[in-house]
C-alpha cells in the first residue's frame, strides 16, 4: 500500500517543548493502525499534528492525496464541553458541515444521512436529548455517529474505547472494521493492549520517540513496552527548548 501520511524526522511540541521527537515513517493508505505508549508519550499530540492543530517544531508531516480539513478527528471525550445546550441531533449534524457549509440548510437527503448515522451507533430515539444528559458510552456513540456523517477517507480516533462499557466497545469496533473494509485509513490511540492485539494489524509504539513500528504481534512485546516505560520515566521535563521550524 502507498504512503498516505508520511513523517520526516518529525518533532512536535508545545511552547517549543517537544512532545514527539524525531519520528520517521509512514501510515499506509487503507491501513488500520494503533498508536500506543505510556501516559505522556505524545500519542494525542501526534494526531493533532496530522490535522494541523499542532505545528512541527522540526521535520515535516506530508499528506499524499488528502487535505488536513478532509481528515475526521475524534478527540478524547473529555475535550468536549457538554455544558453547551446542544441536542444530540444537532451535535451529530455538525458532521455534515463540510458538505453543507456553515450556513447551509439540512435538507431531506442530509436528514436521511443523520438518521442512518444515529442508527449505525444505536442512538435512534435519542435525537432531542441534550448531550449533557448522555452517559459516557452514549456520548462516545454520538461522536462516532458524527464521524459516520463526515464520511471521511482518513479517520483519527483518540482513545475511542476509554471508559465506556464493553457493549459500546464491541459496537464501535464493528464500525472501525467496516471503515477499514471500505478502504479508509484508520488510526486509533489506545491503552488497551489486548484490544490492540486483537483488532489492529499495525501498531506504532511511542515514548515521545518511536520505540517500535510495524506488525502488532512484533511491536506489542514485553521488551518493547518495558523500554517505552523506561524512556518516559527518564525523560527530562526540562528538556532543551527547540527552535520552531519556519
Amino acid at each position: 500500500m502507498s504512503a498516505l501520511i508520511e513523517f520526516e524526522d518529525l518533532t512536535l511540541g508545545y511552547d517549543r517543548h517537544p512532545a514527539v521527537h524525531h519520528l520517521t515513517g509512514a501510515i499506509a493508505r487503507g491501513s488500520l493502525t494503533a498508536v500506543i505508549g505510556p501516559n505522556g508519550a505524545g500519542k494525542s499530540t501526534l494526531l493533532k499534528g496530522i490535522v494541523g492543530a499542532v505545528r512541527p517544531i522540526g521535520g515535516a508531516i506530508r499528506l499524499h492525496g488528502v487535505e488536513p480539513k478532509a481528515i475526521a478527528h475524534l478527540p478524547q471525550v473529555a475535550e468536549i464541553d457538554r455544558r453547551f445546550p446542544l441536542s444530540l441531533y444537532d451535535f451529530v449534524a455538525m458532521g455534515a458541515w463540510r458538505r453543507i457549509g456553515a450556513f447551509g440548510g439540512i435538507g431531506p437527503a442530509e436528514r436521511a444521512r443523520i438518521g442512518e448515522a444515529l442508527a449505525a451507533v444505536g442512538l435512534e430515539g435519542f435525537e432531542t436529548r441534550s448531550i449533557g444528559t448522555l452517559s459516557g458510552g452514549q456520548m462516545q456513540r454520538a461522536m462516532f455517529a458524527r464521524l459516520v456523517l463526515q464520511d471521511a477517507a482518513v479517520i483519527l480516533l483518540d482513545e475511542p474505547f476509554n471508559a465506556v462499557d464493553a457493549r459500546t466497545v464491541a459496537d464501535l469496533l464493528v464500525l472501525v472494521h467496516r471503515w477499514h473494509g471500505e478502504g479508509r485509513t484508520v488510526v486509533a490511540v489506545s491503552h488497551d493492549m489486548a484490544l490492540v492485539a486483537e483488532h489492529f494489524p499495525e501498531t506504532l509504539l511511542l515514548a515521545r520517540e518511536p520505540v517500535a513500528w510495524g506488525p502488532t504481534a512484533e511491536v506489542v512485546s514485553d521488551a518493547h513496552l518495558a523500554r517505552a516505560q523506561r524512556m518516559i520515566e527518564a525523560f527530562d521535563t526540562h528538556a532543551h527548548v527547540c527552535a520552531r521550524a519556519s
